[in-house]
Formats: C-alpha cells, sequence, structure tokens
C-alpha cells in the first residue's frame, strides 16, 4: 500500500478504528476493536503507527498495513488509559491512565522503562516541546510537571480544587500551558522564558470557555503562526475557537448533534477535524467557521480522532 500524504483515523464505542481519505471523506480502513472501546488516538511522527489507548492496553497497528492485528501490545496499566503520545523522533512513548500513573516506553524495547505515580486517575498528559517534561492532569484536580532528566516531579499547581482536569495543552513554543476543567473553564499560565526548566508557571487568564465539560482543549500549531488560536470542544455540542492574544472569542464551530469528545488541528492550522457521540467526525475550515466533511460510518459516538498531514521527521 502507498502511503498517503493525510492520515486520518477515529475510534467510537462501537469496537472499530476507522480510516479516512480526508478530502473525499471515504472510509478505506476498518479495524474491529473487540477488547474495550479506545479512548485516545495517536499517529507515530514517521507516519507507520497508530497507537489507540483503551483498557488497560496500548495497542500499536501498522498505518501502511492492512492486517486487522496490531504489531505491537503495551500492557502494564491496569485501567483506561486516557492519554499516549510520542516524543519528537519516534523512540518512545507515554502513556497516562486512570489506574494513577504515567509511564514511558521505549519502542524499540519490550514493557514500561519508568512509571510516575499521580495518586489520582489521570485524564490527560501532554509533552512539553523541550522533550523532557510530561505534564499531566487529573481528576483530584492535580496538574504535575515530571522532569524527565531528573526522573522527579518538579513542580504541581491546583488550579480548582476537586475539579478534575479534562486535558492539557502547550503551545508548540512552549510559552504556553492551557488546562480545562470539568467546570468548563480554562486556566492559563506563561511559561517563563529563559528557564530551562519549566517549574515557573505564571497565571496569565481564567477563561469561562463553555457551560458544560470541557473535554479537550487545543492550541494551534507552529504553522499556523502568526495566527494563535485555542480550541476547545464541549459537552454543549460545540467547539469554540479563542484568539490567544487577549482570549477573545473568534468563532464557534456549530454543527454537532451531541458532546464533542476530541479534536485535532491539520499542521498549518487552516483546519480543524472534531470527535462527536454524533457518531461523526466533521473537517472544519478555520477561516469560515463552517463544517466542510461529515465523517460518517460509526455505529456509536465516536470519541477520539488522530491527523498526521505534516512531514514525517527528517531522519538525522
Amino acid at each position: 500500500m502507498t502511503q498517503p500524504s493525510v492520515i486520518l483515523a477515529t475510534a467510537s464505542y462501537d469496537h472499530t478504528i476507522r480510516f479516512w481519505e480526508a478530502k473525499s471523506g471515504r472510509c478505506y480502513r476498518t479495524i474491529q476493536y473487540p477488547d474495550s472501546h479506545v479512548n485516545r488516538l495517536e499517529i507515530t511522527p514517521d507516519k507507520r503507527y497508530l497507537a489507540a489507548a483503551g483498557n488497560p492496553h496500548i495497542r500499536l497497528f501498522d498505518v501502511n498495513s492492512s492486517s486487522p492485528q496490531p504489531v505491537m501490545s503495551y500492557d502494564s496499566h491496569t485501567n483506561n488509559v486516557m492519554a499516549v503520545g510520542f516524543q519528537c523522533d519516534g523512540n518512545w512513548m507515554y502513556s497516562g491512565s486512570e489506574d494513577g500513573t504515567v509511564k514511558i516506553w521505549d519502542l524499540r524495547a519490550p514493557g514500561c522503562q519508568r512509571e510516575y505515580e499521580s495518586r489520582a486517575a489521570v485524564n490527560t498528559v501532554v509533552l512539553h516541546p523541550n522533550q523532557t517534561e510530561l505534564i499531566s492532569g487529573d481528576q483530584n484536580g492535580n496538574i504535575r510537571v515530571w522532569d524527565l532528566t531528573a526522573n522527579s516531579c518538579s513542580c504541581e499547581l491546583v488550579p480548582e480544587v476537586d475539579t478534575a482536569v479534562r486535558s492539557l495543552t502547550v503551545m508548540w513554543d512552549g510559552s504556553l500551558v492551557v488546562a480545562a476543567n470539568n467546570h468548563g473553564t480554562c486556566y492559563v499560565w506563561r511559561l517563563l522564558r529563559g528557564t530551562q526548566t519549566m517549574t515557573n508557571f505564571e497565571p496569565l487568564h481564567k477563561l469561562q470557555a463553555h457551560k458544560g465539560y470541557i473535554l479537550k482543549c487545543l492550541l494551534s500549531p507552529e504553522f499556523c503562526e502568526p495566527q494563535r488560536y485555542l480550541a476547545t470542544a464541549s459537552s454543549d455540542h460545540t467547539v469554540r475557537i479563542w484568539n490567544v492574544d487577549g482570549f477573545t472569542l473568534e468563532k464557534t464551530l456549530t454543527g454537532h448533534q451531541r458532546w464533542v469528545w476530541d479534536c485535532v488541528f491539520s499542521v498549518d492550522g487552516a483546519y480543524l477535524i472534531t470527535a462527536s457521540s454524533d457518531t461523526t467526525a466533521r473537517l472544519w475550515s478555520m477561516s469560515s467557521g463552517e463544517d466542510i466533511k461529515v465523517y460518517q460510518g460509526h455505529h456509536k459516538a465516536t470519541v477520539c480522532c488522530a491527523l498526521h498531514d505534516g512531514a514525517e521527521p527528517s531522519s538525522s
């Protein structure tokens, strides 16, 4: 199979993962996933593999194969895996789980190499662009920075006591961190420049983004510059696009009929893909705020999506 330049995948409570042609909306591959539902999808930087985070395992599928079987399974979590992602060269993977741990996996070796205890169900984990710190958010409202060099927790924040942190996002240049919670609030911190470590969080803004839950927040990518946006996906059926300069509301994306669980920007920030309980995923134009493609095929809630339409990292 020739490698498509755009990899778009969704997963649903119908126990399938689907791959889509982004432009035509055609589903060209369906993987049955009977063992659990899938909470999160992520594509490796080289576009070769798709990671599916389930309960309690993470499975890696070959993007360019038609085989329904995973090429690898990562199995030491003991509850729902809610977060998964890759280091920029694709050498290792990180994960966070409702079992209260954050783990690091070397993709070239079996088993889990490192484990950090959050002491509460982990809902979200992001990797700082410096590739040396993970930031996790949990059900008890704690945000923790895990310093991978020192192998310890270097910082703890609790923006709102006993309010679950649902989603975290970091600006591509490491200048901002946003945390979204179950009260529809986004907390924004400036990460002070001139420090190698991330322990300096300076409160910048508190944004009441939605009346319902925020299920995902996401800052726009590097190639979207000079525009900088924050997308918030909510249980109120909408995604709101905020201008990071002042956190003014730029657009509200309306069209989904149920909760919007996940969203991902195209590499240039010109498009946004969303996944919803209404069973569909949608492609939105950021300039018009309109949905230009609906991906239909799942039979139950579509809860996560992954997109990689950028260049693969050059092999050094």
